[in-house]
């Protein structure tokens, strides 16, 4: 886990170097009108994704981790805590100024208070569905559906000026690929590490 968490990080981190440098990202990045009502509050979406979140990782310790949606549930919860992970050290590192703070998508290297790329809660957010959209998807193709949480977190760290464009599709990749990562586990790896390899559910127990 830690391995491939740091590997995650140099990724972010290089790559946002190289935006620093050139500044390509200048090339898809915009400022948008400033909205916090209604559905795009930042209190709603978050709500949201934390209340799914903890449904999520109250079904993991339920279910424990011998059936298919227990598994995929740890896999979940687990993504999201590698994302913050890696998403984290990376903003500190990237230190690019939010849209509120400049109306400018090159000013990256100010570690002391730019701390916009990448997107943590689209990245929290892609964390939690990549798993069950790659588990699920085949055989229930409306578990797509459960791509529209990170998009609606996405565009409201947007329309908050909070994230520029590619702060978020940096978060969207990060969250997404390490759930593809998790999917093609057997066990979650915190439990691939324990003696037995798997978590028995309140549910078997009681």
């Amino acid at each position: 886990m830690k391995r491939s968490a740091i590997v995650a990080a140099l990724v972010a981190t290089a790559l946002a170097q190289v935006a620093h440098a050139s500044c390509w990202l200048s090339h898809i990045d915009h400022e948008v009108a400033f909205d916090n009502s209604g559905i795009w509050r930042t209190s709603t979406y978050r709500t949201l994704s934390d209340a799914l979140a903890f449904a999520n990782l109250a079904g993991a310790l339920w279910e424990g981790t011998d059936s298919r949606i227990g598994r995929t549930m740890w896999q979940a919860a687990e993504t999201q805590v590698l994302t913050e992970v890696v998403t984290e050290p990376a903003k500190v590192l990237s230190g690019r100024m939010r849209p509120a703070q400049a109306n400018d998508p090159c000013q990256w290297g100010r570690r002391d208070s730019g701390h916009s790329f990448p997107s943590g809660e689209a990245g929290f957010a892609a964390a939690l569905v990549s798993p069950w959209v790659l588990e699920y998807g085949r055989s229930n193709p409306l578990s797509y559906g459960l791509l529209l949480l990170p998009a609606y977190v996405g565009v409201g760290r947007i329309k908050n000026q909070a994230h520029w464009q590619s702060d978020v599709l940096a978060g969207w990749a990060i969250g997404g690929g390490l759930g593809w990562w998790e999917s093609r586990r057997d066990n979650p790896l915190v439990f691939s590490l324990m003696p037995g390899g798997a978590f028995v559910g309140i549910r078997t127990r009681f």
